[in-house]
C-alpha cells in the first residue's frame, strides 16, 4: 500500500456565512430564545459548581468519611444535563454562522459586508433590533450605528 499524503485528508475551511441585515435580523430573532436557554444554563451551571466546589471541600475537612452520596449524584447529573444543554444551544446558534462575542451579555454579531470592508452587525440582547456593526478587529467598544437607510422608521443616526 502506497504512502498517503496527509493533506489530501484536510477538507478546506467552510468559508464564513456573510449576513446581509433582513437575514441577521430574521436570524436574531429565530436564536433570542436559544441565546436566553443558554445564558440561563451558563448561570445554573456557575451556581452548581459553586455548590460542587463547596462540598468537595467539606469531604476534604472532614478526611472523606462523611460523603454525602445522593447530594452529589443529584448535583453531578444535573450539571452534565445543563452541560449538554448548552452544548447543545450553542451548537444551535453557532450553525446559523452567526458569532456569540460575550455570552454574559448575550451579544452575538453577523459577518457582513459594507462598503467592502468585513464588519460585524452587532446586537446585545434587550436591543429591539439591529441597529450597530463594527469592523472586524475593532469589537463592541468600536460599534457605529448603521446607515440611516438600514435603520427603521423614527429611528435617527446620532
Amino acid at each position: 500500500m502506497a504512502d498517503e499524503d496527509p493533506e489530501q485528508d484536510e477538507t478546506p475551511e467552510p468559508r464564513q456565512r456573510l449576513f446581509t441585515l433582513i437575514e441577521a435580523e430574521r436570524v436574531r430573532k429565530d436564536l433570542e430564545p436559544f441565546l436566553i436557554e443558554a445564558i440561563d444554563c451558563r448561570k445554573k451551571l456557575s451556581s452548581l459548581e459553586n455548590d460542587l466546589a463547596a462540598i468537595s471541600a467539606r469531604i476534604m475537612m472532614m478526611g472523606g468519611v462523611i460523603v454525602p452520596y445522593e447530594k452529589l449524584s443529584r448535583l453531578r447529573a444535573e450539571h452534565t444535563h445543563l452541560a449538554e444543554t448548552l452544548r447543545s444551544t450553542l451548537r444551535r446558534i453557532l450553525e446559523t454562522g452567526c458569532i456569540v462575542k460575550d455570552l454574559d451579555v448575550g451579544l452575538l454579531d453577523f459577518p457582513a459586508i459594507i462598503d467592502n470592508q468585513d464588519v460585524y452587525l452587532c446586537w446585545k440582547l434587550g436591543e429591539d433590533r439591529i441597529r450597530f456593526y463594527h469592523r472586524q478587529d475593532e469589537g463592541f467598544a468600536g460599534r457605529k450605528p448603521l446607515d440611516p437607510c438600514d435603520l427603521g422608521p423614527g429611528d435617527k443616526v446620532q
